[in-house]
């Protein structure tokens, strides 16, 4: 799962720096770092919540 959101996160942050989503906070290419921190919040939530 959290292989997927990393790949998932990346394919976000290539797109955003070709074209900036203009969602309010990623106006700028330069706002690609908070996309990063938003997917390793997923990544450490979903090891967090993993039944083992």
């Amino acid at each position: 799962m959290s292989r997927i959101v990393t790949v998932l996160v990346v394919l976000a942050m290539i797109a955003h720096v070709i074209r900036p989503f203009g969602l309010p906070g990623l106006s700028r290419r330069s706002d690609a770092w908070k996309l990063a921190l938003v997917g390793i919040g997923i990544v450490l939530l979903t090891a967090a919540l993993r039944p083992e």
